[in-house]
């Protein structure tokens, strides 16, 4: 007999958790345990069936969503997690996809929204939305991080591939025009050339496409 999907949460905010957990279950999935923080959540693994899922919130005491999904990416690979938000912050989405993340969904999302990310992670191993490429999403765990040589084949210039990986960090796009000496117009210029090259429109998409293609290394 087939078996519901399982789910697991990791969110300190008690009463958004629940509320979330009775959602989780009315929409048709098994909610095995929760946990208040990432500490608490690897504990409960111990002693509980690995979940298909984890709702894994961002900000946590003890153990947060960032330290909790490189852990999980390198003891509990199987494990897919869906990174929730109360913000829609683009650094976050992006550290959150280079621990592990398989998607990110913003906890004020309608309960069709979170069944359709829950279900896209399940059967296409990541979860599209606007902010995030999921065809990058998809091709990250099978990359070649070894592959020193993948970026000479990309068509990019040394400027294009420094941007990228400045993109990568928390700069803004003012202060990487500071750290390559160059001006503002001419870093939005590279951005919008790479947008229009890459066929990508955020700077998430441009992150997933340098951790992609091994410009910039994961953790």
């Amino acid at each position: 007999m087939q078996t519901n999907p399982t789910i697991a949460l990791a969110d300190d905010h008690v009463l958004l958790r629940k509320g979330l957990a009775t959602l989780v279950s009315n929409l048709g999935y098994n909610v095995l345990f929760q946990a208040d923080n990432g500490e608490e959540f690897i504990e409960k693994l111990k002693t509980n069936p690995e979940p298909d899922v984890v709702l894994l919130d961002i900000n946590m005491p003890k153990k947060d969503g960032y330290d909790t999904a490189l852990w999980m990416k390198r003891n509990k690979p199987g494990i897919k997690i869906l990174a929730l938000s109360m913000y829609d912050d683009e650094n976050a989405i992006i550290r959150m996809l280079k621990n592990g993340a398989r998607g990110y969904i913003l906890k004020d999302a309608e309960p069709a929204d979170l069944k359709s990310a829950i279900e896209s992670v399940l059967t296409k191993g990541f979860h599209y939305s606007e902010m995030v490429t999921g065809k990058l999403i998809h091709t990250i765990n099978a990359m070649d991080e070894n592959d020193s040589d993948i970026k000479n084949t990309l068509g990019l210039n040394e400027k294009e591939i420094r941007f990228l990986k400045l993109a990568a960090t928390e700069l803004t796009y003012k202060e990487i025009a500071d750290e390559m000496h160059l001006s503002p117009r001419t870093i939005d210029g590279y951005r919008d050339d790479l947008f229009e090259k890459l066929n990508i429109k955020s700077r998430v998409g441009l992150v997933l496409f340098a951790i992609k293609n091994g410009i910039v290394t994961m953790q």
